[in-house]
């Protein structure tokens, strides 16, 4: 009879075979490659938008975060449901709610490390940069994986 432990270890063991095999395809090194470039993109509108609330219209940072995201991320679903993860579109509300949900979990990640970063003293701009590079693999990962995975025909 299999322990806990061992199937943990097979579960970990087969995550680090299909991670592996993943690796190796050149496919997922293009799509990463896109889905940098989209959201490069999007960090500059990101940046520039909450820039622009923060110190052109004196918006307080955290909800300047919040706006600035909600720009940034229709920006980024269009361009990855087009572009990056254009093989795997399914219904656009189906995956524009996964990754509304993704999108949610990151920003919820990049306002703590941001008021976080802040209270230490880092200027506010420099720290929503940092901020967004620090939730950007959760991004990928999970949109690749669950947004913009298609779902199985019943």
């Amino acid at each position: 009879m299999a322990t806990r432990s061992d199937t943990v270890a097979e579960r970990a063991s087969a995550l680090g075979e299909a991670a592996g095999q993943a690796l190796r395809r050149r496919h997922n090194w293009i799509q990463l490659a896109k889905f940098c470039t989209v959201g490069a993109i999007g960090y500059a509108v990101n940046l520039a938008v909450f820039t622009l609330l923060v110190h052109g219209a004196g918006v307080y940072y955290l909800l300047a975060a919040v706006c600035s995201f909600l720009v940034a991320v229709t920006n980024n679903y269009t361009w990855n449901r087009v572009w990056t993860f254009r093989h795997q579109r399914g219904h656009i509300a189906y995956q524009g709610f996964r990754f509304l949900v993704v999108s949610t979990v990151a920003l919820g990640a990049n306002l703590l490390f941001l008021g976080g970063l802040v209270a230490l003293g880092v200027a506010k701009v420099p720290a929503q940069a940092a901020a967004i590079a620090l939730v950007t693999p959760w991004n990928f990962i999970a949109n690749k994986l669950w947004s913009f995975r298609r779902r199985a025909a019943h």
